[in-house]
């Protein structure tokens, strides 16, 4: 039996055009394998058994991870973002809304 702690998870880089919903529903689960699921709660939801340096630690893991699973192209319109909760924000702005214009769209045309 392989071992999780060695187990290497591989998600498709955001595109911008590529399903945002199903993207971020795989990034939770990366953030969960790698530890640092809980900054996605935000700051305000930190437990007290964490120090506010392991939280800063853990919220740069995350952000790591995020920014790694990204295209340049989408990158680039969020590189000024410096926590995981401002660069999730941006993302949301960015691409939450041309995914759900797309699904109205779909089942439109259905």
């Amino acid at each position: 039996m392989k071992n999780m702690q060695s187990a290497k998870f591989k998600i498709e880089k955001f595109n911008g055009k590529n399903n945002f919903e199903i993207w971020k529903v795989k990034m939770h689960d990366l953030l969960v394998q790698q530890g640092a699921v809980k900054v996605l709660l935000g700051k305000e939801k930190q437990p007290v058994s964490i120090t506010d340096d392991d939280w800063d630690e853990m919220d740069g893991r995350a952000l790591s991870v995020i920014r790694l699973c990204l295209v340049e192209d989408v990158l680039f319109n969020i590189f000024t973002e410096n926590t995981r909760f401002g660069l999730w924000s941006k993302l949301e702005t960015l691409y939450m809304m041309k995914s759900l214009t797309n699904k109205i769209f779909l089942k439109r045309k259905l």
